[in-house]
């Protein structure tokens, strides 16, 4: 950056705060000097303030979880199933599920989810648990409401996400994708064996 380009954005920093943001002394021989004003050294601190904020709020961001909810439908002896469409775990089994959106709820989350990857409408039954292992999900730390939902109507059809939407006999999982295996093992495990609602 040449002198000249300097002096010219001082200069605008300047016009914008009103005053000077350095005070310059010619010193002939002896040497000049130039250092910030008062409002020089005001106008510092409070970019260097905004800029440490807007930095914080942009590393926190990259290191906060993801959140999601995934829906467990069981009918006859059959749970509901998606095949995923994309990476990670492109092509295999997994609860039916997704990510949450700003301002809104888990319980409306799961059930818009379920609704598009799956075409089923549902309701909640109850919440199965929170699933948070920061290494459960190959895209970082996911953190997963799982809900026990009953289907109100619709017909199964892919969609969304899903390359397949499908009914799988409870007994005979597929290879399921993430941690879903274990959480559906220990949802049936705590529920009574007839699941039929």
């Amino acid at each position: 950056m040449s002198y000249r380009h300097a002096w010219g954005i001082i200069h605008r920093i300047s016009e914008n705060a009103g005053g000077n943001v350095v005070a310059s002394t010619r010193g002939g021989s002896h040497g000049g000097e130039t250092e910030l004003s008062k409002l020089g050294e005001a106008v510092l601190r409070e970019y260097e303030n905004r800029s440490a904020h807007l930095r914080s709020q942009f590393e926190n961001n990259w290191k906060k979880p993801s959140v999601t909810a995934d829906g467990i439908v069981i009918r006859d002896g059959k749970i509901l199933l998606i095949k995923r469409k994309n990476d990670p775990f492109m092509g295999y089994h997994a609860l039916p599920g997704g990510f949450l959106n700003h301002g809104e709820r888990l319980e409306d989350c799961v059930v818009r989810e379920v609704r598009e990857e799956t075409g089923l409408v549902t309701e909640i039954v109850d919440l199965v648990g929170i699933y948070s292992s920061p290494d459960r999900d190959p895209r970082g730390h996911f953190v997963t409401a799982v809900y026990h939902l009953r289907a109100k109507k619709g017909t199964v059809r892919a969609g969304d996400d899903a390359s397949a939407a499908e009914w799988v006999d409870i007994d005979h999982l597929p290879e399921m994708a993430f941690d879903h295996a274990d959480i559906i093992k220990g949802f049936l495990a705590g529920r009574p064996r007839k699941l039929s609602d």
